[in-house]
């Protein structure tokens, strides 16, 4: 089976108002058993237009209102395949690419464990996500090791962003995230 073949069976891709960032549905075969899904088949993904190696996984677990990001790297930027496999979350990227049409903008997507959809965001964005529900577990992949002196913090309410986490009550953030500098005094990138 060819890669583009195999991805019209196993995958659905639908684009998002940024340029490259893509939501990406996997086909799910279920029965009274429960389900099964391909989360990750380099092939499948090639076709679907994701062509990049991925060399780290990353999984968190968060509560309720727990906002995470907005998180980039500046030098070793990172691609990221984001998935939930048990909650909900309102994943959030901006488009950082000073030469992209979209420059400034975001997006948000719900990703949870029941709709088992997942967010391609290419590198050169900043990526966020708030807890919908009660707990969440994220994994993520990534394109380049995580580098904590490259890592940057953009604002995740930079008031000209207006950014909508849909929020029910206060957000939970790090010490860390609440340093995070607005777009117009953040390093960005070509």
């Amino acid at each position: 089976m060819n890669a583009i073949h195999a991805t019209m069976e196993t995958i659905k891709t639908i684009p998002t108002s940024l340029p490259g960032m893509l939501i990406l549905e996997p086909r799910v075969f279920g029965d009274e058993r429960g389900f099964f899904l391909e989360s990750y088949n380099e092939q499948v993904m090639a076709g679907a237009g994701i062509p990049e190696r991925f060399v780290q996984d990353n999984h968190s677990c968060s509560r309720r209102n727990v906002l995470r990001g907005l998180h980039y790297q500046i030098k070793q930027a990172q691609g990221k395949l984001v998935r939930v496999v048990e909650g909900e979350i309102l994943d959030i990227a901006v488009d950082l690419r000073r030469s992209s049409r979209a420059f400034g903008e975001w997006e948000g997507v719900r990703l949870s464990g029941e709709n088992k959809r997942m967010l391609w965001i290419p590198a050169g964005f900043a990526h966020g996500f708030r807890v919908v529900s009660e707990k969440a577990h994220v994994l993520y992949k990534a394109t380049d090791y995580y580098a904590p002196e490259h890592e940057r913090t953009l604002a995740w309410n930079d008031p000209d962003l207006k950014i909508d986490w849909e929020l029910d009550g206060e957000p939970i953030i790090s010490a860390k995230d609440q340093r995070g500098v607005v777009l117009r005094n953040a390093e960005t990138f070509e």
